[in-house]
Order: structure tokens, then sequence, then C-alpha cells
């Protein structure tokens, strides 16, 4: 069920000429698009070592992908960049759309990029991350958290790339 942002109302479906099925405020007499929040996640990659960069957070064990929000006004683009200086102080040399996918669960719409990073050796996490390492490609495929959208992220990027088989180490 959906609700209306305006007034609470529940919303119906009703026929949007040339857009379908859209949700509906009766009370208001305005459709209502779907809204949701919108976030990033980046594969950090070190080229010269051909390693991925892991962070542990918020006292989870879990290995997970840098991410974050992105903010008002901002594109996702400035937002990857934002957040890999923010928790790495890691500059950012190129920035290539990897996937994406809706996360209900958090009505999220996550934009995953994978970035190459200008100088490996000056990482150096804020308060927001426990732990960080860098990984071989097949070593991050094996320990990222499984059946999360950071796996699912690091996959596509990987298989894309070629860089590994599950097997290789």
């Amino acid at each position: 069920m959906y609700y209306c942002a305006e007034c609470g109302t529940e919303l119906i479906e009703k026929e949007l000429e040339n857009e379908g099925y859209v949700p509906f405020c009766q009370y208001c007499q305005k459709y209502r698009f779907p809204q949701y929040n919108v976030a990033m996640s980046a594969i950090v990659y070190d080229e010269l070592e051909e390693k991925i960069l892991l962070i542990q957070q918020y006292g989870n064990p879990n290995h997970i992908l840098v991410a974050g929000y992105v903010g008002r006004g901002e594109t996702v683009e400035a937002a990857v960049v934002r957040e890999v200086k923010e928790e790495t102080n890691l500059d950012v040399a190129s920035i290539q759309f990897n996937a994406s996918q809706f996360y209900e669960k958090n009505n999220v719409l996550m934009l995953n990029f994978a970035c190459r990073v200008k100088e490996a050796a000056a990482l150096n996490c804020n308060h927001e991350i426990d732990q960080a390492a860098w990984f071989s490609p097949a070593l991050a495929r094996d320990i990222i958290y499984p059946d999360s959208l950071a796996q699912r992220f690091l996959e596509t990027w990987l298989d894309k790339q070629g860089l590994v088989d599950k097997a290789e180490d």
C-alpha cells in the first residue's frame, strides 16, 4: 500500500494517458508518482596493484563496498567522488557506471560505479569505517557479504572485466 505524501490518504491505481496506471490520491485529486531515495556504491579499484577495497563499518563484520546517499542537487558521479574521499581519503581518477538495482527494504535506488583511485597508499579511513583492506579480485569475490547488493554489483563488474574466476586467487 502506498499513501499520499501530502494528505496521507491511501492511493489507488488510476490510468493516466500515455503513462499507464499511476498511483492517484482521491482526496487531493492528483497523481502521485513513486518517490524513493537514491544512493551510490563504489567498487574502489587500485589498477596498479590490481586490488579491490572492501570495508567493514558500524560494528558489522561483513565486507562491503563504499556507499552513501546522493545529496539533493548532487550528481551520482559527484556523490561517488565525495563518498570515496570522505570515507577513505582516496582520490578518484576515473569512474564508470556498473549496474543498478532497486532495494525495496529501504526504498532506495542503488547505483553502482567502479572507480579507479590515484594513490591507494593514501588510504586513511574516517570514523564511519571500522576496517578497510585491499583484496585480490578473487579473494574480494569470496569474502564480500553474501547475498547482498554489494556482492551482486562486485560479481557483475568482475565478470564484465574478465578479472577472475571463482576458483582463482
